[in-house]
């Protein structure tokens, strides 16, 4: 015999990686059985919702599954807006979490079946006569649908005794990748292929999906056999081999050079990329008469201006694609031979200082660009200064930017981003990049990131003294600013009391920090942390787009 929460730990042991937690009475007993009975890796956490966080973090950065565990009550509904995120983002990622007895609800239960479903989300309930199998259903569930799962343990059976089967572990059925089937999906591919290789401007615009599909291959292989241009949506930066002919992001984060070349494409084919109204730039990236192709695993496309849609496996899709390219043999376009692809992807980098006398946060990103670590990780949270990353910190790869948050429109979840980062790539050094805003909402885990991510671990604090979203959008229209600021936060007194460097910086001179710790070894130089005392007057180019699409009078 054996107890319920060594069967879940045991089977556990087999499918996951790392286990990001946070200890109460409905899961104490499944944590203890991870400690002892297991090779699980497992991190604490110091807010439910950090949890579910870092094991989004963990498949993103490294798309090995994780999970996170929290207690029932009050410690699920803590987990709900990291769920949403995750189910919006389409994570496959576990949350277990302690349940209700199965005798009924008490004072301090809620219905968590319900609330989990409120957000899209799936629960298994684990029983004593199939918990192997209800463990290896809900991963099947969630790596099939790309979703995360709760797997829920009632709270009177998870010290319960029950039978150990001593057989070999279950796996997880999982369909294979689909490719363009039918005669319909594959004259349209070939379709594709020729409308691509007799475009005089071809473009190439990919996503996340593209990377998750290992895409990169064939795209590249398009992209040479027709002369394309490149361009990416933010979190599929890095997807194209060919960084030279690479226009940067689609959307607000792009350059206007660059975008004013996207905009002259003739034939554009979208892969993996959702195509959102942020990277069609509410539907102005391209031109009227531009043709839009898309391969994507959704059903049906997901833009009004697609022409031409296959559904499938990116990566597929686009080989059957590329191969029917090679088969036509048409010569390539000469059309990126002709641009100046670097000219065009120059952002402006400020004054320095703006009017205000704060720092201008162009000119500080600008700056850091030239000094953070080459082997980073860039995690992201969510508000107004998102854009600064975005535009001037470059990546190796979609799996070194990762943005938790942006998907259900949250901000707050970037100090537990790190830990989960800093775990699923041990070798990297993990850029975040954060508000005094949504810094302060997840503080909790602070020391969270500090403690795991160590001298590979570098917070920049965008500190402005508001909620700077609010103010550029509602300042604008004349409603009361006080409640959109927050009074001047010493963030780097904050992570010096949880054992990191904290610097202020007023000056871009006082970035020269970075260069110095850059140039220690990471087991010698404590977290840092930069609290930058940056400008709210200056407004980041996609937040302009977006308050000129709100205000535009409808067509």
């Amino acid at each position: 015999m054996t107890t319920l929460s060594s069967h879940v730990a045991r089977t556990l042991a087999h499918h996951v990686d790392h286990v990001f937690g946070l200890m109460g009475n409905g899961n104490a007993h499944l944590i203890d059985a991870l400690e002892r009975q297991s090779r699980v890796g497992y991190t604490a956490m110091r807010h439910e919702a950090g949890c579910v966080v870092a094991a989004d973090a963990y498949f993103r950065a490294s798309g090995r599954l994780a999970a996170a565990t929290a207690t029932y009550g009050a410690g699920f509904t803590n987990t709900v807006t990291a769920l949403a995120e995750a189910a919006q983002a389409r994570v496959p990622l576990l949350l277990i979490a302690g349940e209700a007895p199965t005798s009924g609800q008490r004072p301090w239960d809620v219905d968590q079946i319900a609330l989990a479903s409120a957000v899209g989300v799936r629960t298994y309930t684990v029983g004593r006569a199939d918990a192997a199998g209800t463990v290896v259903l809900a991963i099947e569930h969630a790596l099939s649908y790309r979703t995360p799962v709760v797997l829920a343990l009632p709270y009177d059976v998870v010290a319960m005794d029950v039978p150990d089967d001593g057989g070999a572990p279950l796996e997880p059925r999982v369909a294979p990748p689909r490719g363009p089937a039918g005669e319909v999906a594959q004259a349209r591919a070939a379709g594709f292929a020729q409308a691509l290789a007799a475009a005089e401007r071809p473009l190439l615009l990919a996503g996340r999906g593209a990377w998750l599909a290992e895409a990169r291959e064939p795209l590249g292989r398009i992209a040479d056999l027709t002369g394309a241009l490149t361009v990416t949506t933010a979190l599929g930066r890095g997807v194209f081999p060919r960084a030279e002919f690479d226009l940067g992001v689609a959307g607000g984060f792009g350059a206007e050079g660059a975008m004013a070349l996207v905009r002259q494409a003739d034939v554009v084919l979208a892969v993996g990329a959702s195509l959102n109204q942020f990277t069609m730039r509410f539907g102005e990236l391209l031109a009227p008469d531009a043709q839009l192709l898309q391969i994507d695993a959704a059903p049906t496309a997901t833009h009004p201006h697609v022409s031409g849609f296959v559904s499938g496996d990116a990566c597929l899709v686009t080989q059957a694609v590329a191969s029917e390219i090679e088969r036509l043999a048409t010569p390539p376009s000469t059309w990126r031979e002709s641009v100046d692809v670097a000219g065009a992807r120059v952002h402006d980098t400020g004054r320095g200082v703006a009017s205000d006398g704060r720092l201008d946060p162009r000119s500080a990103a600008s700056r850091l660009a030239a000094l953070l670590p080459q082997d980073r990780v860039v995690v992201s949270d969510g508000g107004h200064f998102i854009g600064w990353a975005n535009m001037f910190w470059p990546v190796a790869s979609p799996d070194r930017m990762i943005m938790v948050g942006t998907a259900f429109q949250s901000i707050g979840l970037g100090f537990p981003s790190v830990a989960g980062a800093a775990q699923a790539k041990p070798e990297a050094t993990v850029v975040l990049s954060t508000g005094d805003g949504g810094g302060l909402m997840a503080c909790a885990d602070l020391e969270s990131a500090v403690r795991v991510a160590g001298g590979r671990g570098l917070a920049v604090v965008w500190n402005d003294g508001a909620y700077g979203a609010e103010v550029h959008v509602y300042g604008r229209q004349g409603l009361a600013q006080e409640p959109m600021l927050i009074p001047e936060v010493d963030f780097a007194a904050l992570a010096s009391a949880v054992g990191a460097q904290g610097v202020v910086v007023r000056e871009i001179a006082d970035l020269d920090v970075l260069a110095d710790w850059t140039a220690r070894a990471a087991a010698e130089r404590p977290f840092l942390l930069l609290d930058l005392r940056v400008s709210p007057t200056v407004v980041a180019p996609y937040q302009e787009e977006i308050l000129r699409a709100n205000t535009a009078p409808p067509r």
